[in-house]
C-alpha cells in the first residue's frame, strides 16, 4: 500500500502523467541516450490531505551544480523578493543581533537586500552554481542540503535564527521529518518558519497541472500544511496569498503556543473545505480537465502545422517539461523555444528535445504563434513583446484553459 510521506497515513492516486525525464535537464544532443526519466504521478493522503508525489527523484539528480533558474530572472520576482526581504526587516528582524537563514537562497536576490542591511544572515543553497552568484551579491551562503544535522551546524556557527524563510523550496523536499527537527534545533524559542509555495487550491481551480513537475513534490493547502506542522509539534499561525508564480500561499509556522493563530488561517481553512478541494469528485474534475486541456492544445497546434503556420515556444520552463512531455508536444509541433537564460541555450528541452535558443531568435523572423510556457511571466512578457503582436503574431495559453490570445 502507498502511504503518506508526511504522517505514513495511506495514499490514494489522483492522476499518472506517464513517464518524465528531469524538468530541468536540458540537454546536449549526446546526452539524449542517457536521459533520467521517472513515473510522474500524485497520490493524496486519506489522514493528512497531502498532495504528493508517488515516486521520488533523486534530490542530487535535480539540485546540480548546474541548476538552470535564476531567481532573479524575472522583474516581477525581483520586486517580490526585495519587498519580502523589507518586511522581514521591519517585523521579525528588529531585535539587537537579528539572524535569519534562507533555503534554497538562489542567486541571493532576497538575502542581498538583508546583507545590504547589515543583518546576519545565512543562505543554504546546494547548487553550487546559484550559490557563487550570491557570494558574488555579498550573501553568506552554505551549500550543504538543509536537514536536522546541517541545522545542528548552523545553529553551533551562528545561534538561534529568528527567521526560517524559504521561497519555492519547501515543496521540493520530501524528507520533512528531518526539516522539522532540524527547525527545532534552529529556531529561536519565538522564531518562526515562513515558507511560500505553488497553492493546491489554484493548482485545482485553474487546472495549472504544468505545475506538477518532478521538483515540487508536495502540493500544500493551509489544511494539509496545518496538518504536517502538527505533527512534528508546530502550528500553523498565519497565512497570506500571493499572486505570484500562477497563485501561491506564504505560511507561517511557530512552535505551537507560542503565538497566536491568524483570522487568515481560520479564514483560508474554511473556504478549502467550502471548495471541498481534497474531495475525490474535486480532483477527479481537475483530472477530467487536465486530459482536455492535453487533447485541445494537440489539436489546436496540429491544425497550424496543417495550415503552414509557424509556432514556437517562450520560456524553458521546469513547467513545460510536464507540458510537452505529458502532451507529446515535440520539434513536429513547436519548432523551438525561445529562453533568456544562457545555460538552456543550444541545448534540448527535456524529453520532448525541442531546440532552446536565444531570445534573439524569437524575433527573426517572428512566428504566427507562439506557445506561452511561461504563462505565470505573461503580463511581463506580452508587455516586452509589443512588437511580435503588431506584427500580426498570436499567444497560444493553456491556463485555465487552450486559448488564443
Amino acid at each position: 500500500m502507498l502511504t503518506c510521506r508526511i504522517c505514513e497515513g495511506p495514499l490514494r492516486e489522483i492522476c499518472d502523467f506517464g513517464r518524465h525525464p528531469l524538468s530541468g535537464g536540458f540537454l546536449r544532443p549526446d546526452e539524449i541516450e542517457r536521459e533520467f526519466f521517472f513515473r510522474l504521478a500524485i497520490g493524496i493522503c486519506g489522514e493528512c490531505s497531502m498532495v504528493q508525489l508517488i515516486e521520488e527523484v533523486p534530490r542530487q539528480l535535480m539540485f546540480r551544480n548546474d541548476y538552470p533558474y535564476l531567481s532573479s530572472g524575472s522583474t516581477v520576482m525581483r520586486k517580490h523578493f526585495q519587498q519580502t526581504a523589507e518586511y522581514f526587516l521591519r517585523t521579525e528582524l528588529t531585535g539587537p543581533d537579528p539572524f535569519i537563514v534562507e533555503l534554497g537562497c538562489n542567486d541571493g536576490v532576497m538575502l542581498r537586500t538583508v546583507a545590504e542591511a547589515g543583518v546576519r544572515h545565512l543562505g543554504v543553497e546546494p547548487s553550487r552554481g546559484v550559490a557563487d552568484i550570491a557570494r558574488s551579491n555579498g550573501v553568506r551562503v552554505s551549500t550543504d542540503f538543509f536537514q536536522e544535522s546541517s541545522a545542528k551546524s548552523f545553529y553551533a556557527e551562528n545561534g538561534p535564527a529568528d527567521v526560517v524563510y524559504a521561497a519555492n523550496t519547501v515543496c521540493h523536499i520530501p524528507y520533512m521529518e528531518s526539516i522539522f527537527r532540524g527547525l527545532d534545533a534552529l529556531l529561536a524559542p519565538g522564531g518562526v518558519f515562513i515558507f511560500e509555495d505553488p497553492y493546491l487550491g489554484d493548482i485545482v481551480q485553474r487546472t495549472s497541472f504544468d505545475q506538477i513537475y518532478d521538483e515540487h513534490f508536495y502540493f500544500f493547502s493551509a489544511t494539509s500544511v496545518r496538518a504536517m506542522a502538527r505533527h512534528f509539534g508546530f502550528e500553523l499561525v498565519d497565512v497570506e496569498r500571493l499572486p505570484v508564480h500562477g497563485g501561491e500561499v506564504r505560511y507561517t509556522v511557530a512552535r505551537a503556543g507560542r503565538r497566536p493563530i491568524s483570522a487568515a488561517v481560520t479564514t483560508l481553512l474554511a473556504e478549502e473545505e467550502a471548495a471541498g478541494i481534497s474531495d475525490t469528485a474535486t480532483l477527479t474534475g481537475f483530472v477530467e480537465r487536465v486530459h482536455k486541456i492535453s487533447t485541445d492544445l494537440v489539436d489546436l497546434l496540429e491544425k497550424l502545422r496543417a495550415e503552414g503556420r509557424t509556432v514556437v515556444g517562450y520560456g524553458a520552463t521546469q513547467k513545460s517539461a510536464t507540458v510537452t512531455n505529458f502532451c507529446g508536444i515535440g520539434p513536429d509541433l513547436v519548432s523551438f523555444i525561445c529562453d533568456a537564460t544562457p545555460s538552456k541555450q543550444g541545448r534540448l528541452a527535456p524529453g520532448s528535445h525541442i531546440p532552446v535558443c536565444p531570445p534573439e531568435r524569437f524575433a527573426d523572423p517572428y512566428p504566427d504563434y507562439a506557445l506561452l510556457f511561461a504563462w505565470n511571466h505573461a503580463e511581463e512578457i506580452i508587455a516586452k513583446e509589443q512588437k511580435f503582436r503588431e506584427a500580426g503574431g498570436r499567444w497560444i495559453r493553456y491556463v485555465p484553459d487552450v486559448h488564443i490570445i
